[in-house]
């Protein structure tokens, strides 16, 4: 019991704590929404880029109120990418106290590879599936017949959420590998189930990237195929995690 942390509070101090806890995570969303509605033109001109990139130039927008919105929409994106991992360091302060030492041990990796993960899956959003998927979608555009030409003209704010759900959407599910090993960690589930469900696994992944993406099948694959990927990386790492585990407790002594 010694490993436990002094701080078994009772409930009214757990929720004080965790109110604490979420106006520092607000706190930081506010800073950085401050920050990020300075410079939301530039972050603007940042996420049209790969539209311009696929020979789109032009972007319109429909409603009066539409340029403000939009920069407070954007603005209120980059406050959430940046506050992300002040937001996942405050729930990690909340949940340590009531763990024990080597609690904390095993899971301070995942804290850590959060962050790591999803930025490298917004990464690979912005840089490759999202070129692909407007190099898709912007093709259709061209000579109908009868002399009738047909010509994309975006509107900023489906664009935007074209973007953000790309972005989010890519960012949340590299996070696979941490949500099982958590789960696996915490007896959830077990080496053996997730091993013995990789079909439904990979079933899963295409379903998601269905949702996630355009209809074409380029997108898809862009998402289903690292997500698969990141499903067999969790059950390496599982496997050598147990066996870790299984060799600590075979080397401590019997009580």
């Amino acid at each position: 019991m010694n490993e436990i942390d002094d701080t078994q509070a009772p409930l009214l101090d757990h929720l004080i704590e965790l109110r604490r806890r979420l106006l520092w995570s607000l706190a930081a969303v506010v800073v950085a929404f401050g920050g990020s509605l300075y410079f939301a033109r530039p972050i603007l001109g940042f996420l049209v880029a790969p539209l311009k990139a696929a020979g789109q130039v032009t972007i319109i927008n429909t409603a009066v109120t539409g340029g403000f919105m939009v920069e407070l929409k954007v603005a209120f994106f980059a406050a959430m990418m940046i506050a992300f991992p002040v937001i996942a360091n405050q729930l990690w302060q909340f949940v340590a106290p009531g763990l024990y030492r080597k609690e904390k041990r095993a899971l301070l990796p995942f804290l850590l590879a959060t962050p790591v993960l999803f930025i490298a899956g917004a990464s690979m959003a912005y840089f490759i599936a999202i070129p692909v998927a407007l190099k898709f979608l912007l093709g259709f555009q061209g000579e109908l017949g009868g002399g009738v030409q047909q010509q994309a003209l975006p509107e900023v704010n489906e664009y935007l959420k074209f973007v953000m759900q790309f972005i989010f959407g890519f960012g949340l599910s590299f996070l696979l590998p941490v949500l099982l090993m958590l789960l696996e960690h915490a007896g959830i589930v077990t080496f053996e189930q997730l091993k013995g469900a990789w079909r439904y696994a990979v079933v899963g992944a295409f379903a998601i990237s269905a949702v996630l993406t355009p209809p074409d099948v380029s997108s898809q694959l862009l998402l289903a195929v690292p997500l698969v990927g990141l499903y067999f990386l969790a059950l390496v790492a599982i496997w050598f995690t147990r066996r870790r585990r299984e060799r600590v407790v075979e080397t401590e002594p019997a009580s």
